[in-house]
Formats: structure tokens, sequence, C-alpha cells
């Protein structure tokens, strides 16, 4: 009987036959807990269900422990069982997703991101127009800012300006292009 892994728990799971190699894998799989748990979770980065993996991966890899030769690395054995764990849990959620996916709910997805555009361009012709209205020194601090690979200390240099006060100049400017998109879209009805 095995029990009592990392944060959880085998209930009375009971091999299939017992061998002399038992303690050695119970020791074995013990001390790889946390390991074993980190290289699932750098496969799945994010996903909550890594944890699930895991375990599944423990359970495969006792279903699996008559075919582990005692004196090679077994940390080597487990984490390529719990790479197939991983790739089976994938291709599972693979064709969960399939299934997710309604005509209903692609198309309110559809909805929601078309008018997330939408906003997004209307942003962008205020943004354009607010640019217009900058004194043309102004409008070239900003694209320099935002379109160029140069910095900012070497702009100030060329330009014959301290660090700090483009720094303050650049502040300023983008609170007032703030208040200018904002003003655009509340006048057209929209807001931010």
């Amino acid at each position: 009987m095995l029990t009592n892994f990392v944060g959880a728990t085998f209930v009375d799971m009971e091999a299939p036959h017992h061998d002399s190699n038992e303690a050695e894998i119970v020791s074995l799989l013990t001390e790889i807990q946390l390991p074993l748990l980190l290289y699932v979770r750098s496969l799945l980065p994010g996903d909550p269900s890594a944890r699930d993996v895991a375990q599944q991966a423990n359970a495969k890899i006792w279903q699996l422990r008559d075919e582990f030769e005692s004196g090679t690395n077994f940390k080597a054995w487990a984490f390529s069982i719990a790479r197939f764990e991983v790739l089976s849990y994938r291709k599972q959620q693979a064709r969960d997703a399939r299934f997710v996916f309604s005509s209903e709910l692609e198309e309110l997805i559809s909805d929601e991101i078309s008018v997330g555009t939408g906003e997004l361009e209307l942003q962008s012709e205020a943004l354009r127009e607010c640019m217009q209205s900058l004194r043309e020194r102004d409008r070239e601090l900003i694209l320099h800012r935002y379109a160029s690979g140069e910095s900012l200390a070497i702009y100030a240099e060329r330009m014959g300006r301290s660090l700090s006060g483009l720094k303050v100049a650049l502040h300023r400017l983008r609170n007032s292009l703030s208040k200018c998109i904002q003003q655009r879209l509340e006048t057209r009805g929209i807001s931010s």
C-alpha cells in the first residue's frame, strides 16, 4: 500500500503484486515529489490543473513501477512518464476546447472583440487629432519617445535639453493627451 505523497493522498492503492523493489520505489518516488510537481508546473505554466496532472503522473509511475530498472536514473524515468501525462492532458484539453466553444459563445466572443476593436479605433482617431494639436516640438518629443529606438538621454543631448527636463515635459504631454482624448470621446458620446 502507498500512502501520502506531498500534498496528496493515495488511499488503499494496492500493488498488483509485491516485490523487493517496492520500498525502494516508494522512497525514490517520495524524494522526487517536489521536483516532479515543479517539472509538471513548468510544462503547464499558469494552469491550475498542474497539481492534478502531477498526481496522475504519480499514479502512472506507481502503476509502471515494475518496469523501472533498479540502479538506473529514477528521476529521469519518472519525468518521462510525467511528460507523457502532460501531453495526454493537453490532448484532452484540446478535445474539450472544441466542445466548450458553442456557436453562441463564439458569436458572443466575436461581438465583444468587435466592440473592443471599434472603441480602440475611436481612441486611435482621437489620439491622432490630439497629436495634431500639439506644437511641432512636443509632437517630435512624443514620436521620438514612442516610435524611435534611440534613448531619451541621447535625444536630450542631441536636442541640447536636459534629460530631467524632457521627462517632465513627457509627463505633462501624456497628461495633456489623455485629457484631450477623453474630451474628444465625450463629445462623440463615448466614455472611456
